[in-house]
């Protein structure tokens, strides 16, 4: 079972259906959300990962985001930066 590392250093389980979810919320269609997720799930499958910082999942999930459509990756920048107070666009790219 892999971990993801949350920013808070609490652990849970990855879940799939929690990418989905998310992507969902930038206007991505259902069939797309479910692509990144599993997209992102044989990236930590094929690495071998046993647990994974939330903000590398993230930067993985915002580069699939743009590569499908720049507005949905705007989408997910703007929520995080007005709703959850976060500057997820600079966080992931001082983490590269």
């Amino acid at each position: 079972m892999v971990k993801v590392i949350k920013r808070s250093g609490l652990e849970e389980e990855f879940i799939p259906e929690k990418v989905v979810a998310s992507v969902l919320k930038t206007g991505a269609p259902v069939d797309v959300a479910r692509k990144i997720a599993r997209i992102v799930e044989g990236r930590i499958y094929e690495r071998g990962l046993e647990s994974i910082e939330a903000k590398e999942l993230t930067k993985w999930i915002l580069e699939l985001l743009r590569k499908f459509n720049e507005d949905w990756y705007k989408a997910w920048i703007v929520f995080d930066k007005y709703i959850k107070r976060r500057e997820t666009e600079k966080e992931v790219t001082q983490s590269s």
